[in-house]
């Protein structure tokens, strides 16, 4: 007899609402709609920027940090794969950070390790993500280099690269 609070199937139909709206999102622009897929009591941990509590700051913080390059070029978040643990209801995921087409089809992309804890009612309670910047730092150069060849390079791509010292060839 398992004591799991909440069955596979709620935790599951809850992860695919969840990628649903991220699809929906990444087509609309409209991420303080992210913050729906919490409890209102929430926190979202993400190692570069911090903790996150509640359901109005998730929403807030990923806002402001998706209107921001390079999350402002990033619309795209296919899962990989993804473990549901039903006796804790967590969904261990790899979420790839996917940026635009710069033009021919090449795809940059780098991994997150998401981690989302249930909280019932098909809202998370909250989640931690997890990504190295020494694999999505050479991504987003390779990304602006790629658009600066193609001519498809924005301001905000441009203005990082300089930030960065990267030198566009």
């Amino acid at each position: 007899m398992s004591s799991a609070q909440w069955s596979r199937e709620e935790i599951e139909e809850t992860f695919e609402r969840h990628q649903q709206l991220v699809v929906e999102i990444g087509q609309s622009w409209e991420w303080a709609r992210y913050g729906e897929l919490f409890t209102e009591d929430a926190t979202y941990v993400e190692h570069l920027y911090g903790k996150m509590a509640g359901r109005k700051q998730i929403s807030e913080w990923i806002a402001s940090t998706m209107d921001t390059f390079p999350g402002s070029e990033m619309p795209f978040y296919p899962v990989t794969w993804y473990s549901i643990d039903v006796e804790k209801g967590w969904v261990f995921s790899e979420i790839m950070n996917r940026m635009k087409d710069p033009g021919d089809g090449t795809i940059f992309e780098a991994p997150c390790i998401t981690i989302l804890r249930y909280g019932g009612n098909g809202m998370w309670h909250n989640e931690e993500d997890a990504y190295n910047p020494t694999n999505f730092l050479p991504m987003v150069q390779g990304y602006i280099q790629r658009s600066h060849e193609l001519g498809t390079i924005s301001e905000d791509a441009r203005t990082f690269a300089k930030n960065m010292n990267w030198a566009l060839t």
